[in-house]
């Protein structure tokens, strides 16, 4: 009797799961799917220390962010796992997160509270963007060597803010930057760090990131440059130092036009480069090679985005990280919904998770930086009309420490030389109007 209660209970269970995900007709099984969202889950958990560390720079408190992260990761994939049906999880992006603190507050001195508010002035843009089928016009209309660029410049200053946050490189009065002390121990555990990361990624070990991170952090309270938490398990912090914490009036102000369309380029590039390749591993591209319900997923995703600068963090995108759950098999929304209980168990151990220092949390950039360069390779440099605005994208990316300089220019650029070298049919009209209209942020500087 209780074996056959039992099994009715897990025929019920798992055909309201198969009206819901479509799990047969995507080939998997409810099992394959929560092992594939725990191994996504794992993959991409180190944002949860990562981005507070990030943004409480720019002022936020750190405690509320590591709140915010989770639980706008929680919904957010949650929100991608019944709209679109896809394994993927969604977390606040790195880059963008860079962008938040190092450009809009640290750069151009706006206050976190506008940085929250052109988040979600950006998310609502996004989202009206995919309503009006106006973002595959924009993502036409910009040359793919500048696509390119955005990634890579994004790579180098994430790597540059990793160096630093690890004290290798450090304020130099006579060179602006110069090498630190490698002797100190938090140096060298950093450098640990950076190699070990390395070698389980190599060896395709899930959770290299993390492991990497807990491993350096472990070493530091053995060498006494780390702090023992208060314990592993509490309640969440409270997100209300952040929640809905917009100000609108300084967010409605000419200067800060450019970063939120700096933000949106990168959210909206961000989000095709990664839907097309998540989409190409998971066997979602029709016959033409477009992927199966792309308006679906970038409209979850500018939900998403929405919603996380509602909760007090940074946009929320879908994470390439997902292909790790792809690969063990992932094929629909219930990996998604794993992924999502897990970020909202996390929430309970605040304790561990805030107090990782920066040394620790210093490889996982380190490491990000040069998972972003990947498309370098695919550049003609031999070109100048091509090689030059890239170039110029990711060095000034990377010596202004802003993520809108660094576009500007290689936007500019690109403009520039392909115009006076005969080769101004290969810039589209929205290109100049993009370019103009940085040209006029630099005059109004």
């Amino acid at each position: 009797m209780g074996n056959s209660l039992k099994k009715s209970v897990n025929e019920t269970e798992n055909g309201m799961l198969e009206k819901i995900f479509h799990l047969s007709k995507n080939k998997t099984n409810v099992k394959t799917e929560i092992l594939a969202g725990i191994t996504t889950f794992f993959t991409m958990a180190y944002i949860l220390v990562v981005n507070p560390d990030i943004l409480s720079q720019s002022g936020m408190d750190k405690s509320a962010v590591f709140t915010a992260t989770a639980l706008a990761s929680c919904i957010g994939t949650l929100i991608m796992s019944f709209v679109a049906n896809y394994p993927f999880g969604m977390a606040p992006g790195m880059g963008l997160n860079a962008l938040f603190t190092y450009t809009i507050c640290l750069t151009m001195g706006f206050s976190w509270q506008t940085a929250l508010a052109a988040s979600f002035i950006e998310g609502l843009i996004f989202l009206a963007l995919n309503l009006f089928k106006v973002r595959q016009a924009i993502i036409d209309s910009v040359p793919q060597s500048l696509k390119y660029a955005i990634s890579i410049g994004i790579g180098f200053f994430i790597a540059f803010i990793g160096l630093q946050g690890a004290k290798i490189i450090v304020p130099n009065p006579a060179t602006l930057v110069g090498l630190g002390d490698v002797k100190s121990i938090p140096v060298l555990l950093a450098l640990v760090g950076v190699v070990l990361i390395a070698i389980l990624y190599q060896k395709q070990v899930k959770g290299s990131f993390v492991i990497g991170m807990f491993v350096v952090y472990i070493l530091g309270v053995v060498f006494g440059v780390a702090q023992l938490p208060n314990g592993i398990v509490s309640l969440p912090p409270s997100v209300a130092p952040v929640f809905m914490q917009f100000d609108f009036k300084s967010a409605m102000v000419i200067g800060i036009v450019p970063a939120i369309i700096t933000m949106l380029f990168i959210d909206i590039f961000d989000s095709i480069g990664t839907l097309i390749g998540l989409a190409s591993k998971a066997g979602y591209l029709d016959e033409k090679g477009n992927v199966v319900n792309a308006d679906k997923v970038l409209t979850a995703d500018a939900i998403g985005s929405t919603i996380g600068a509602c909760l007090g963090t940074s946009t929320p995108v879908a994470f390439v990280e997902s292909a790790a759950g792809i690969a063990e098999g992932g094929r629909t929304g219930l990996a998604g919904v794993t992924i999502a209980g897990l970020f909202f168990l996390s929430l309970f151990f605040s304790p561990i998770l805030t107090i990782i220092p920066g040394f620790a949390t210093a490889p996982v950039l380190i490491v990000l930086g040069l998972l972003m360069m990947e498309p370098i390779t695919k550049i003609d440099f031999a070109d100048f009309t091509e090689g030059l605005p890239v170039f110029l994208t990711l060095i000034l990316t990377l010596l202004t420490y802003s993520i809108t300089d660094g576009l500007a220019f290689g936007f500019i650029s690109y403009v520039l030389i392909k115009l006076f070298t005969g080769k101004s049919k290969e810039v589209p009209v929205s290109m100049y109007v993009i370019s103009a209209f940085f040209i006029l942020m630099f005059v109004l500087k």
